[in-house]
């Protein structure tokens, strides 16, 4: 019986027309065996080819979860007191791909295993393989949009219960200390990306971290945050106001809703990714905000919290069924104010469905 993802990985190496791929730890990795490698000083390179079983180079230590990934792999192990260089060659001598063109992740792949590819496999080409392998993730199946589901779930109930903890005279450091322990306490696992909470002016740092900056009266409250379930992850933001806003915070808030919720109506099937930005975009625009809204629309999430597809201008790629992304539309006034509303979506057969379910309406909190 042959693994479906594997039956994809073997077709979009064939349609790229490549040789092989090679892949060291991370998300396809992780998809394609149902293990999570940690990329470390050691050497892993998988080698996946067209019409044949995946071969790879893999530390002793690791083998046996190699081995019960499923996928028919051959081994060849190599420990710490032996090194890795006769693994490399005897792996090179079963691939049999000189002179080969082998794709590699241009955003992954390290100069480490990438000599090594090069040392052991004369006149290999490394061919960059970004877009292709873009396609293995895009559509989420059952399994994978139900982990999302759940992952979401867990960090939205932490939220609710972090921002009842907020008061004024609060950092922004300890605040997201308490958000990551809440997560904790409800089943999440690591986090995607750094927490990021910020407050008053911070706000308008799209990617601020958080640090000694406290919290006031009047000023807004930004949450970029997630976790993971299974290693499907979530991405949620949402902005409050502690205590009464200021008018400036209300009009920008105001508009970034309007913008979210317009992004929202326009998902769903066939849509092109570049239409979804141009209607988000458009609401903030006609407010006479557009030189404040600094990033594209969404993002795709899955095993990462940025994947494809992108919501973005250029895209014309249709959404399709299984896509899962972000509507994160934003107004970032430096030094004054800054706010975002995020929600994570997923494409439907007959429509599109907000799988973050947290109020959209401007709170207040720190009373």
């Amino acid at each position: 019986m042959t693994d479906p993802r594997l039956d994809t990985m073997q077709r979009l190496i064939e349609q790229a027309d490549l040789d092989a791929i090679a892949l060291i730890p991370g998300a396809n990795l992780q998809y394609l065996t149902g293990v999570e490698f940690h990329l470390m000083e050691r050497p892993l390179v998988a080698f996946f080819l067209p019409d044949r079983d995946p071969v790879a180079v893999v530390p002793a230590l690791e083998q046996d979860r190699l081995l019960n990934s499923g996928l028919p792999f051959k081994l060849f192990p190599w420990s710490d007191s032996d090194g890795y260089q006769g693994a490399f060659e005897a792996a090179a001598d079963e691939l049999r791909l000189d002179g080969k063109r082998i794709g590699v992740e241009e955003l992954r792949m390290r100069m480490l295993e990438s000599e090594l590819i090069r040392r052991h496999i004369p006149d290999v080409q490394l061919v960059l393989a970004g877009n292709t392998l873009a396609g293995l993730r895009l559509r989420k199946d059952a399994t994978a949009i139900a982990a999302i589901r759940e992952a979401i779930a867990i960090s939205e109930d932490a939220l609710r219960a972090t921002i009842e903890q907020v008061r004024p005279g609060m950092t922004e450091r300890a605040i997201a200390g308490i958000l990551a322990v809440e997560q904790l306490r409800r089943g999440g696992g690591s986090l995607p990306f750094d927490t990021i909470v910020l407050a008053g002016p911070n706000s308008a740092l799209p990617h601020g971290e958080p640090g000694d900056r406290v919290v006031a009266e009047g000023e807004p409250l930004l949450f970029d945050f997630g976790t993971t379930v299974r290693g499907w992850a979530s991405d949620i933001t949402r902005t409050f106001s502690v205590g009464e806003p200021s008018p400036r915070l209300k009009e920008v808030y105001e508009v970034v809703q309007a913008a979210n919720a317009a992004g929202r109506a326009a998902s769903g099937p066939g849509v092109p990714a570049q239409e979804v930005d141009r209607i988000t975009r458009q609401v903030i625009e006609s407010a006479g905000f557009g030189k404040y809204f600094t990033h594209r629309t969404g993002h795709g999430l899955g095993l990462e919290a940025h994947e494809g597809p992108n919501i973005v201008e250029g895209n014309h790629h249709p959404l399709e069924p299984g896509n899962v992304f972000t509507i994160e539309p934003g107004i970032y006034i430096p030094g004054e104010v800054g706010v975002r509303i995020e929600d994570n979506m997923v494409i439907t057969e007959d429509g599109a469905e907000s799988l973050t379910t947290f109020p959209r309406d401007l709170t207040i909190i720190g009373r």
